[in-house]
């Protein structure tokens, strides 16, 4: 640790990095559209991710064992391969599928493909994967009982998954969650090798003409930095959020209003 604070310092206070460069690029229009790039591209890939994540945690559930193996190899495939070979894939799909669709409907693949969606894409689906192992884990760390309780009272089973399993597994699906999105806010940076208008490729751009590399690399790691301080702070409240939940609070507020009452949850 002491190496790595004396090395930064280092770096920082020799003299050979212009702050005022720093300043005049950390906001500058080029790097603000790429650091909105990269916010869009962490939002919509963790909402895939985590769309993907519970179908195919469900899917692992089923009783019917081809569902089931779908979701193991989904989640085999896209654990075992880089998310970088993934990315090089969707941006390069055109050259085994030329058109998408059929007949005169059928489009060209690099119009529907470009660099932001196949960023989406390849981000958004290998993400489900780890998510998929997140929310399974979740569910079974729910006492079995609570299921049975929820089926003796009326609920169907989508109706207890709802009102009873969810709400008590989000207390441990939240922190792995935190620090999937974060890693994700990071991950981003990836998508600069396909030119899909990061902040990394932003800044790329900018320092292949004026050649002040690391001034505009630490522009980057500033604009990561804050927003990994933000992302953390939010993961806080929502893991404080959850576990004033915890003790002794069971399910949804509606399910417990209904238990309470000695009826069922409405349909």
């Amino acid at each position: 640790m002491l190496l790595v604070v004396f090395v930064v310092a280092g770096v920082l206070f020799s003299g050979a990095i212009s702050w005022t460069t720093v300043a005049r690029y950390l906001f500058a229009p080029s790097v603000l559209s790429g650091l909105w790039v990269t916010i869009q591209l962490t939002v919509l890939s963790m909402a895939l991710g985590f769309v993907l994540g519970v179908a195919s945690a469900l899917m692992l559930r089923s009783r019917t064992p081809a569902v089931a193996w779908l979701a193991r190899g989904y989640i085999w495939f896209f654990r075992g391969t880089p998310v970088l070979v993934q990315l090089i894939f969707w941006f390069n799909l055109s050259l085994i599928m030329p058109t998408i669709g059929w007949g005169e409907g059928a489009v060209d693949t690099n119009t529907v493909i470009t660099p932001f969606i196949a960023a989406l894409l390849g981000l958004g689906i290998n993400e489900g994967a780890y998510m998929s192992e997140i929310f399974r884990a979740g569910i079974e760390a729910v006492d079995r009982g609570q299921t049975e309780a929820g089926l003796a009272s009326g609920m169907t089973p989508m109706q207890t998954m709802r009102h009873v399993v969810l709400p008590q597994a989000l207390r441990v699906i939240t922190p792995p969650t935190g620090n999937q999105a974060i890693g994700m806010l990071k991950t981003t940076s990836l998508v600069s090798v396909i030119a899909a208008q990061d902040l990394l490729t932003s800044v790329q751009r900018i320092y292949a003409t004026n050649y002040q590399i690391i001034d505009l690399l630490i522009v980057a790691c500033v604009w990561y930095l804050l927003l990994t301080t933000v992302a953390t702070i939010g993961q806080s409240y929502l893991e404080r959020r959850f576990a004033g939940e915890g003790a002794g609070a069971v399910g949804t507020r509606r399910w417990r209003r209904a238990v309470s009452l000695g009826r069922g949850v409405d349909k």
